[in-house]
């Protein structure tokens, strides 16, 4: 089984989301800390362009979005299953809306002045100022709840999240985990890190209790690995997953194309199409250090455009 490369950094939400879901896994895997902001060299390198963390790699392959990512770590490992049969469909759809809407009135509520002794307590002014202006360029076009309105939803989002556990089951699609939970389990993480805000949740013994239990499955058995041995590792590959453009796509193999996500951090990565289906669409494209790599992102949230050759 080929090894997984995590690269992601500490105090990343989605990074924490993919650390439990190896827990849940019991795996091991590499793990590369990449920058916190731009420049990246290293993380450009694999990718191509695009900077959101965590990305996973497979020797030459390297899966963008944690969405994807989830489901590529659970068909090399399907046991224990993060889309348990008994709840398919809905487990997707609420992860969904943890990964969008939970996510983006939790972390922004949170990184607000009260918190910020507690998350940034020795960090000099220029790193500040450095990361508000990194995280600015990423949503430029993105409208902000002012901190009363945030705080509204944030309280309506977490009373619904108890009630989904006031039955009494261990997680909140049943008893058995599913990605709903991890997805779920990456903001309420972020909103601990700042006591001041992670005292909201004293409300909600049911969601507490549950965090607990999700955050048990630890985060598998890490080794740790540099970027550029993670690039040597692709540079030194010379196989690729399976690919295939499905019939009837308005795309040919081979066409030079763009993927950019739709929703922030809007950087296109460019490639020739090696594959196309109604859930992935893949890219080939050459680094100078990473040799031929294989760019793959999920069709949700992405979008494919023709670019000149």
């Amino acid at each position: 089984m080929p090894a997984l490369i995590l690269h992601h950094y500490e105090t990343s939400p989605f990074s924490e989301k993919m650390r439990l879901v190896l827990g849940l896994k019991n795996l091991p895997w590499y793990s590369v800390t990449v920058p916190v902001m731009l420049p990246k060299p290293d993380v450009i390198a694999l990718t191509g362009g695009y900077r959101r963390t965590p990305f996973l790699q497979i020797e030459a392959d390297i899966y963008c979005d944690t969405a994807l990512m989830c489901q590529v770590v659970d068909a090399l490992h399907p046991t224990p299953p993060l889309y348990p049969q008994a709840m398919a469909g809905l487990a997707d759809i609420v992860a969904q809306w943890a990964d969008t809407s939970l996510f983006w009135i939790a972390v922004p509520y949170t990184i607000q002045p009260v918190s910020m002794p507690h998350m940034f307590a020795n960090a000099p002014p220029s790193f500040m100022r450095a990361f508000a202006a990194d995280r600015a360029a990423m949503t430029p076009n993105m409208k902000r709840a002012t901190l009363p309105d945030a705080a509204a939803q944030l309280q309506t989002y977490l009373a619904r999240l108890e009630s989904m556990l006031s039955g009494g089951q261990a997680f909140l699609l049943g008893n058995d985990p599913s990605i709903a939970d991890f997805s779920t389990a990456q903001s309420i993480w972020f909103m601990r890190r700042s006591p001041p805000i992670a005292a909201m949740l004293d409300a909600y013994p049911n969601l507490i209790a549950w965090f607990s239990r999700v955050t048990a499955f630890g985060h598998g058995t890490a080794t740790e690995m540099t970027s550029a041995a993670a690039i040597e590792t692709a540079a030194s590959s010379s196989g690729y997953a399976l690919t295939t453009i499905e019939p009837g796509s308005p795309f040919a193999p081979g066409d030079p194309v763009t993927v950019t996500p739709t929703d922030y951090a809007h950087d296109p990565v460019a490639g020739e199409l090696v594959g196309l289906t109604n859930n992935e669409v893949v890219l080939e494209r050459t680094d100078e250090r990473a040799g031929t790599v294989h760019v793959h992102f999920p069709r949700v949230g992405y979008q494919i455009n023709t670019s000149e050759a």
